[in-house]
């Protein structure tokens, strides 16, 4: 902590640092925050003098935060949230303040924003930031409370300070072109060209293990890393591939579809959040969302 006991830091002080790192510099921070550069300058020189430490390193251009700077960042996040929520809380007043929010690459990444949409219908107040990153990323980001929570699909141990509860179980499917015949899965992935989801993602391990545990023999034709790709390249013909509910949903193509596995295979994708999460009641909402546009995938359970 470089907080000191002697004083009380201000958190308009502390809003004004957040938004001088978001926007990269002084002058943009003061048109966000609605000052001008030179009140925002007397800011942060007041919360320098406070903590006792230089916060930017003012011989770079533009400034940089220094170690202490970072820390204090990190520190002036959680304490803004925090803050936030107590007023909230107290007041009944109307949702303000910001809900960040991390993803991984998945097929289910379109659920977020709509959810984000609902939320923000409900709280028009309330700035919903999403950022998408690896799962290993969005880990660390919500451990150090740089992120609210993040949506990542099941997999291993999760860190103990963390809480992951799933809001989709969704069923995988062997997909074929348009106007195939209706085959079983293994026929399917024995006759015609496969292409492979390769990523280093739960749901291309879960995939790759079941199609070893099967001991099929594949006329592999391609290697493709993002589900949306491969699910055009079979409605174009290319192949047979598997795939989650999810990228049937999004496509316009009438793909024929079969169960993969057995029996049928699911994989879950879920909300991760700190298990001292300042903004719990939001997180909760939005999982709440999530489970509604998932429809009978959707999974309403307490969170582990």
């Amino acid at each position: 902590m470089i907080l000191r006991k002697s004083g009380i830091v201000d958190t308009r002080q502390l809003k004004t640092l957040l938004a001088v790192v978001e926007f990269g510099s002084f002058s943009r921070a003061a048109d966000a925050v609605h000052l001008t550069v030179s009140a925002v300058s007397q800011q942060i020189q007041a919360l320098e003098q406070e903590v006792g430490a230089s916060l930017f390193d003012r011989t770079s251009r533009p400034a940089g935060l220094t170690a202490a700077g970072q820390q204090m960042a990190e520190l002036a996040d959680q304490l803004v949230r925090a803050a936030e929520n107590a007023i909230d809380a107290i007041s009944g007043r109307k949702l303000i303040g910001t809900l960040s929010i991390g993803s991984v690459r998945t097929s289910a990444l379109s659920l977020l924003p709509r959810a984000m949409v609902k939320m923000n219908a409900t709280h028009p107040d309330l700035h919903i930031k999403l950022r998408v990153a690896s799962s290993e990323t969005l880990l660390q980001d919500v451990l150090a409370g740089r992120i609210d929570a993040a949506m990542i699909a099941e997999h291993g141990n999760f860190p103990s300070a963390l809480r992951w509860r799933p809001f989709l179980r969704e069923p995988l499917w062997v997909i074929a072109p348009p106007g195939s015949p209706p085959l079983s899965a293994k026929t399917f992935l024995t006759t015609y060209p496969f292409i492979r989801f390769r990523a280093n993602v739960p749901l291309a391990h879960i995939v790759d293990l079941e199609l070893a545990r099967l001991n099929l023999t594949l006329n592999e034709v391609a290697e493709i890393d993002t589900i949306a790709a491969i699910t055009s390249c079979v409605a174009n013909g290319l192949g047979v591939s598997v795939v989650p509910q999810v990228a049937i949903d999004d496509t316009a193509a009438e793909l024929v579809r079969t169960p993969f596995g057995d029996p049928q295979m699911f994989r879950q994708i879920g909300l991760v959040e700190r298990r001292s999460a300042s903004r719990v009641v939001l997180i909760a909402e939005l999982h709440r969302l999530l489970v509604e546009i998932c429809g009978p995938n959707g999974v309403s359970s307490d969170p582990q």
